[in-house]
């Protein structure tokens, strides 16, 4: 169970960077995922169904998910659409470009090599998906953690922290928003094209949800991996995707059927969400009440009031950048 999560995770572990990169660097809710996701997925099928070696076609997924953001962040920062409706537009309008993609609802392999084709025959199918997941994720990472040494990178970072205040030190904050679109929809649809190769098919519907499992496993990693440092940060998106489908696959491992995961993957964001600020709520209190009681006050007044504060602060707030 625990070595087919992993390699599960590491496929998943694109999307994850990619919605990390828009939720937590630019600080956007990018909903283009559930539409890039398996627009990868399509272009990488098709590609290597007319022949196009799995290197190839993967590569074309790639681009065609940045493109994908491309859309996106004109319609944000050109047309001054919210970046919500934004996604939403470009989501849908994706729909009808995949299908024109595909030519039908679903496409499956036939005799195409896939990139676990191209390891030994002798390996195991765990192992296989284990090394082609690792080494597509660690090339990611690479490549990430180098782009944010860059003064693109940190004017890309700049960027999400104050959009006003980037602008008035001369940074181009639109172009930035527009890459940042790109190169994270670009690892979506990288993930979308692992994931129809790894199950053999590309289907119009696998984007559905893919959002949730992405922001899922980007508070899960934060949760359990959480530093200033870039490489760190994003190793901890590749740990959250990871334990994210290692949660799923024990759900599953429980008895829950497959149509559940869904809402078990809502479920699971729920919770993550919600912890946080129970454990800050219940420090806040624990805290207050030593204090009143190294001061000799009668506290039972000031915890009724203190009940009814909210936490205004968890895993969705933006002071953990």
């Amino acid at each position: 169970m625990l070595v087919t999560s992993i390699g599960q995770g590491l496929l998943w572990a694109p999307l994850v960077i990619g919605v990390f990169l828009t939720f937590r660097i630019l600080d956007i809710p990018d909903l283009t995922t559930e539409g890039s996701f398996p627009l990868g997925a399509a272009v990488t099928i098709s590609a290597m169904l007319q022949g196009q070696s799995a290197v190839v076609a993967s590569l074309w997924g790639c681009l065609a998910g940045c493109l994908a953001g491309w859309v996106t962040g004109v319609l944000d920062t050109k047309l001054k659409m919210p970046s919500l409706l934004a996604g939403i537009l470009t989501m849908t309008g994706l729909y009808s470009v995949n299908m024109h993609i595909m030519g039908k609802a679903n496409i499956p392999l036939l005799d195409q090599k896939v990139l676990t084709g191209y390891l030994p025959a002798t390996w195991s199918a765990e192992l296989q998906t284990i090394v082609v997941g690792g080494i597509v994720t660690a090339v990611v990472l690479v490549a990430l953690v180098l782009l944010f040494r860059t003064r693109l990178g940190l004017s890309l970072m700049a960027t999400g922290n104050n959009r006003a205040m980037s602008a008035a030190n001369g940074i181009y904050t639109d172009r930035m928003v527009i890459i940042g679109y790109m190169v994270s929809n670009g690892c979506i649809a990288l993930s979308g094209a692992l994931i129809a190769q790894s199950n053999g098919y590309a289907d119009i519907g696998m984007g559905i949800g893919t959002i949730v499992i992405g922001l899922a496993s980007v508070l899960v990693g934060e949760i359990f991996l959480h530093g200033r440092r870039m490489w760190i940060r994003l190793a901890g998106m590749v740990l959250g995707a990871v334990i994210y489908r290692y949660l799923l696959t024990l759900a599953m491992g429980l008895g829950f059927p497959v149509d559940d995961l869904k809402i078990l993957s809502a479920i699971i964001l729920v919770i993550v969400i919600c912890l946080p600020l129970l454990q800050n709520h219940y420090r806040t209190r624990q805290q207050l009440h030593q204090y009143l009681k190294q001061i000799g006050v009668d506290n039972h007044a000031t915890t009724s009031s203190l009940d009814r504060q909210a936490p205004t602060e968890g895993l969705l707030s933006r002071n953990d950048k």
